[in-house]
């Protein structure tokens, strides 16, 4: 037992991060004999998987927002810390979040992953990701600062450029992020211009792989496809990115070597572990992969220290297949159940089974009564996929009054076709985005 335990002192368990992993486990230590400290370098829980509805406007920040501290008002165990932690000491079991030090006995880090380009970050300006709040809002910015831009532009191929939105990556991210604006060139913004024709919008998904989805069985792959191409999208598999250079995205598809002129292009394409794996890399001497994620042991431990947990995103979890376990919501909520029955079960001299994931599926939204689910069991498309995919986002959820917000909103936006959230905000005008120079080698998209 710990010193806490034996002067008969609460547990002391921190928690660093609040998204879906960190947020579960503190959730389902609320009522056990111990003091959790959860540590964020935000002030909200934040529900990633509807970050791509605030890029295109069907949903405003605050509607996929939940306050940490209103989650755990009640929770008297609980103490919610803002502020981003720069170092772990694993032997004296503290860590420093700037000047101050906070010890534990138990260590949870689940502080999720960031965009990957692969090795050339430069071109994080020209092309964002999505993976945080203010990612959104530059996107939507980017996008919706696009059409305004081509109503202004007189050149035709200078307006061509700007109605031309080239997404990298054909995961859930960038199945999603197609979809969506295909539905807002195509239908919501049609009547909104006049010097321009919003149908003469291009949007070009590039994968790197055979298909897009290529987590899901293929024939809902296809599907997927099918439904993109009939939304307008045009999809470019076996593709990879070798270059982007004032606003040209080059590409190599087989042995042919193409570009497109794009003012918008946007990242879906690759994911590596925060900065957190680093430090416990250099603090404790655990292995990462490739993509920077903590090679965590069976129950979710590091190797060597019984008492740090890895959970998330920025886990690598490979123990029950030969691939790692995807970085999706439903992973961290098991891991952070998980990881609170372990620390309660060791607390009365107990313990559990290694961790082991119940696969409850995959889902993505194509586009209003369009999407594919695939629970391997069953595989859903079209209009029953889309009211799945919905019921099962409302569910994840965390506040009550976030759920009747995002019903409203989703409501009000399938019988107007109207999307609310159309701001372009975060600078006083719209401007075009930074130009990256850069000549690189071949990249896989």
């Amino acid at each position: 037992m710990t010193d806490s335990v034996e002067k008969n002192v609460p547990h002391q368990v921190v928690v660093i991060g609040g998204g879906f992993g960190g947020l579960y486990t503190a959730k389902h230590l609320a009522h056990a004999n111990v003091n959790v400290t959860l540590i964020d370098k935000r002030n909200f829980h934040l529900f990633q998987p509807l970050l791509y509805q605030v890029a295109t406007g069907t949903l405003s920040p605050g509607d996929i927002s939940s306050p940490l501290r209103a989650v755990f008002s009640k929770s008297k165990n609980t103490q919610v810390l803002l502020g981003e932690v720069s170092d772990i000491d694993p032997k004296a079991q503290k860590v420093m979040m700037g000047n101050q030090v906070i010890p534990y006995d138990t260590l949870i880090v689940a502080t999720g992953a960031n965009h990957s380009y692969f090795g050339k970050e430069h071109w994080k300006d020209l092309a964002p990701g999505l993976k945080t709040v203010e990612d959104a809002i530059e996107m939507r910015r980017r996008i919706f600062g696009a059409f305004e831009a081509a109503e202004k532009e007189t050149d035709p191929e200078k307006r061509s450029a700007w109605l031309t939105f080239v997404i990298v990556g054909g995961g859930p991210t960038g199945v999603e992020l197609a979809g969506a604006i295909a539905e807002l060139a195509y239908k919501t913004l049609k009547e909104d211009f006049r010097s321009i024709d919003t149908s003469e919008t291009k949007i070009i998904l590039l994968q790197g792989g055979d298909r897009i989805l290529p987590h899901m069985a293929p024939d809902l792959s296809e599907e997927a496809r099918l439904s993109l191409q009939e939304l307008g999208v045009n999809i470019h598999t076996n593709t990879r990115v070798t270059n982007l250079e004032n606003d040209i995205v080059t590409f190599k598809q087989g042995g042919e070597v193409s570009a497109i002129h794009s003012k918008t292009i946007l990242w879906a394409a690759g994911v590596k572990g925060s900065t957190m794996g680093q430090i416990l890399a250099e603090r404790t001497g655990v292995d990462c992969d490739h993509a920077g994620r903590v090679i965590v042991e069976p129950d979710l431990t590091i190797r060597d220290y019984k008492n740090i947990f890895v959970i998330g995103d920025l886990a690598n979890f490979s123990h029950q297949a030969i691939k790692p376990l995807p970085g999706v919501a439903p992973v961290a909520k098991q891991q952070g159940e998980y990881v609170a029955k372990l620390i309660k079960r060791r607390l009365r001299g107990r313990t559990l089974p290694q961790f082991h994931y119940s696969d409850v599926g995959s889902l993505a939204m194509i586009g209003q009564n369009l999407a594919v689910v695939d629970l391997g069991f069953l595989k859903l498309t079209g209009f029953l996929a889309w009211v799945f995919w919905l019921v099962v986002h409302i569910y994840f959820l965390i506040e009550f009054d976030t759920k009747l917000l995002v019903v409203f909103q989703w409501a009000w936006n399938y019988i107007t076709r109207n999307r609310r959230s159309r701001l372009i905000t975060g600078r006083e005008a719209f401007t075009e985005p930074q130009t990256v120079k850069n000549s690189s080698p071949l990249l896989d998209a």
